[in-house]
């Protein structure tokens, strides 16, 4: 079964960090570029970071720059979301999504996501 599992999420205080972990099973990720979306209460998805296949090139919404930094790491087929300075106004659900490029808008396989809270 071709699936991307998200873990890592909970509930943090202001300020705190986290660390989200998005692992591949049934196929390789090393052939695609890896985003992070999020989608808080009440609100419509967005792209918080992507990274492409091998690493050489990363972005990040102007909201989350500065704070989060993705990475990866192909040996272990994961992707993973570094989150410090969490405000409140970043709790969502996180997903990861497999994508032919980060310049692209189609994905080819979501994860079913994980949930982060950020309040004191």
């Amino acid at each position: 079964q071709l699936q991307l599992v998200e873990s890592g999420g909970g509930l943090v205080q202001p300020g705190g960090s986290l660390r989200l972990s998005c692992e591949a099973s049934g196929f390789t990720l090393n052939y695609y570029a890896i985003g992070w979306f999020r989608q808080a209460p009440g609100k419509e998805r967005e792209g918080a970071s992507c990274i492409n296949h091998n690493g050489g090139s990363t972005n990040y919404a102007d909201s989350v720059k500065g704070r989060f930094t993705i990475s990866r790491d192909n040996a272990k087929n994961t992707v993973y979301l570094s989150m410090n300075s969490l405000k409140p106004e970043d709790t969502a659900v996180y997903y990861c999504a497999a994508k032919y490029s980060c310049a692209t808008h189609g994905v080819i396989y979501w994860g079913r996501g994980t949930l982060v809270t950020v309040s004191s």
